[in-house]
């Protein structure tokens, strides 16, 4: 074994279902300043606001879904590190979060230790965001220059459109998608359309066309996460064969007050009810592990709306988790990682 190392960062989970643990797991992820991208003090003021009720809210919806192994991401996380234990020849596979624990200080720290010399960095997102991939590239920056560490990285791009993580969604989605259904929702989890227009190197992109995502030039495609998005779930129905009309696109997740990437998720449900849609599958090409916002926000509030919209049946199909073909393909779009840092 040699002493190149491949740390997976997911986004993390609470400690526990308990409010306390609840709201100090939500204070470090909304005080992050790419998730919520506003200055220190309003940030502040935001979160402690946010912080008098969601605790409790979400403390409810993650005990909905926890497992007796723990949170569902951190033991799905778990397992995907085992699986890449086969894949990773290279050296050790390590596990970090992003938020709550294993921190990505904490496993960056041991790896130094232990005499590891050089990393790849594998951020679980496949489309790109400030809030997600920026962080933990800066967040390994940060601890590398606190610590003083000696390490050289390689980071894995998003890989919205290689061919690898295209050809494991369609192995894991296959089964779901042979059974009788009426239509597919890619469900991908949505952002402030500030957080795109901040990142749009051309200064007018979805200001003036809101289609444009579809067919984005290469120089906007690089940072645009919706256009990222809209590339995987064209790509993912071409691999399948759907026909048009038989599928859709999605944004969950929205909080606050803010303008987010439509169409959401939620007026989807209700409108493809009211179209006479009976069997629903949805899909989240932006989740590689299922977690509180497919099993909660998809598997049983998403359902529920949806029946009561007039529909008959969602059938949430799990992400890739740490499907056998998943782990094969991660190692190969691990290995072809560019140095960086």
């Amino acid at each position: 074994m040699t002493d190149h190392a491949l740390l997976l960062v997911n986004l993390g989970s609470p400690a526990s279902t308990s409010v306390a643990d609840v709201r100090s797991y939500l204070n470090q992820f909304l005080m992050d300043p790419y998730v919520i991208d506003l200055p220190w003090p309003v940030r502040r003021l935001l979160v402690s606001l946010i912080l008098i009720k969601r605790p409790e809210q979400s403390a409810h919806a993650y005990a909905s879904i926890w497992w007796d192994e723990g949170s569902p991401l951190v033991v799905l996380s778990r397992r995907l590190q085992q699986a890449m234990t086969r894949e990773w020849t290279k050296g050790p596979v390590e596990l970090a979060m992003r938020y709550g624990e294993p921190s990505i200080e904490t496993v960056l720290t041991r790896l130094a230790a232990q005499g590891v010399k050089q990393v790849t960095l594998a951020p679980l997102y496949p489309q790109f965001a400030d809030s997600t991939v920026t962080t933990v590239i800066e967040e390994a920056k940060r601890v590398v220059k606190a610590k003083k560490l000696s390490m050289q990285f390689s980071i894995v791009q998003p890989f919205y459109d290689q061919a690898e993580y295209l050809d494991a969604l369609v192995a894991s989605a296959r089964p779901h998608l042979e059974q009788d259904y009426d239509h597919l929702l890619l469900s991908f989890h949505g952002l402030p359309e500030r957080h795109l227009h901040k990142l749009d190197p051309t200064g007018n992109h979805c200001f003036k066309n809101a289609d444009c995502c579809q067919n984005a030039s290469t120089e906007v495609l690089a940072t645009c996460y919706r256009a990222q998005c809209l590339r995987t779930a064209q790509s993912f129905a071409e691999r399948m064969g759907l026909p048009e009309g038989k599928w859709s696109v999605a944004f969950q997740s929205r909080l606050g007050r803010a303008k987010w990437i439509e169409p959401y998720t939620e007026a989807r449900l209700d409108a493809l009810a009211k179209d006479g849609v009976k069997k629903i599958l949805v899909m989240c090409p932006a989740f590689v592990a299922d977690c509180i916002e497919t099993l909660e926000e998809i598997g049983d509030r998403g359902r529920e709306q949806f029946i009561e919209a007039g529909g008959e049946e969602l059938v949430l199909v799990p992400c890739l988790n740490d499907n056998p073909e998943w782990a094969a393909a991660l190692n190969t779009i691990c290995e072809r990682a560019p140095l960086a840092l």
